[in-house]
């Protein structure tokens, strides 16, 4: 499965048109900066894995994204990258859309660290000289 942010998805473009080419995406934009590419050289060779692999390619909105990163986070305790965060997202809409399903063995690739990216504000902190109240996370 090709995934892509829908602020830079050439290769979806291309594979939901049937061509063998992707042409080159303008305005190219996402959160996720490792797969903002608006012209990929090997765009035909990857185009034909995901054809002849029964595979399809998908597009995720960068609002998605971020909520699968803060969701990987608070469940799991990893810090996705974005990168690897879109394909949580989009595991979790190809889901909705019945094109995976819960039986299928699927792997996630996160390519990278979260700590490349800004984090979001420290909002809350501990009080080291009183206990832990665990109920407020």
């Amino acid at each position: 499965v090709a995934v892509q942010a829908s602020g830079c998805a050439p290769m979806v473009r291309a594979y939901e048109a049937g061509v063998e080419h992707a042409t080159r995406w303008e305005d190219a934009h996402t959160i996720a900066s490792g797969i903002r590419v608006p012209q990929a050289v090997g765009d035909f060779l990857i185009l034909r894995a995901v054809r002849e692999s029964k595979g399809f390619a998908i597009a995720v909105d960068d609002d998605k994204i971020s909520s699968a990163l803060s969701e990987v986070a608070r469940e799991e305790g990893l810090l996705l990258c974005p990168e690897g965060a879109a394909t949580y997202a989009a595991y979790k809409q190809s889901l909705a859309d019945g094109r995976v399903t819960k039986n299928d063995r699927v792997m996630l690739f996160n390519c990278a660290t979260g700590l490349k990216y800004p984090l979001p504000p420290v909002t809350r902190t501990l009080d080291r000289h009183q206990p832990i109240d665990f109920g407020q996370f």
